[in-house]
């Protein structure tokens, strides 16, 4: 599995700023529907329902929000980069200006973890990181995280 399996281009988006994690998810969701032809209220109280279980900042400023849904057939995937960082209850306390929400089907739970898996593994690299932090064209961004053949998912 890489990246450009579960996004398009169209499913990375930089942001200025978002006024809270809450507004934040909302515009993931809203994102989620445009690109995906997904439920936004759906997407936002599915992603809504698993931060309530415990924040998916996962330190060092990203986040990895996710769900599983009944409708979807694919896991889906979309990147945020926020020119402002937010704050999101990460377990470092840092705010968060990298996201990166993955949607998966219920029942595919081999995927969505792979999935994770591979997100995480990107996202845990300081030298992509740090790429991604200093670029704000959308077209770079889908690039650099989907041209990172050394980063598999198992």
């Amino acid at each position: 599995m890489d990246l450009k399996d579960i996004m398009s281009s169209d499913a990375v988006r930089n942001l200025p700023q978002a006024s809270s994690k809450k507004r934040l998810l909302q515009t993931i969701s809203e994102q989620a529907a445009a690109v995906y032809n997904l439920d936004a209220s759906e997407v936002l109280g599915a992603l809504s329902e698993r931060e309530n279980l415990g924040s998916t900042g996962v330190g060092h400023g990203v986040a990895i929000p996710h769900a599983r849904f009944e409708s979807l057939d694919r896991v889906y995937g979309l990147f945020t980069r926020l020119d402002k960082p937010v704050d999101f209850d990460s377990i470092d306390r840092q705010p968060v200006d990298l996201v990166f929400t993955i949607l998966a089907p219920q029942n595919e739970g081999a995927e969505h973890l792979k999935a994770l898996a591979l997100v995480s593994r990107t996202l845990r690299a300081e030298n992509i990181c740090t790429k991604l932090r200093a670029n704000n064209d959308e077209t770079t961004l889908f690039t650099l995280l989907t041209q990172q053949d050394d980063i598999r998912a198992a």
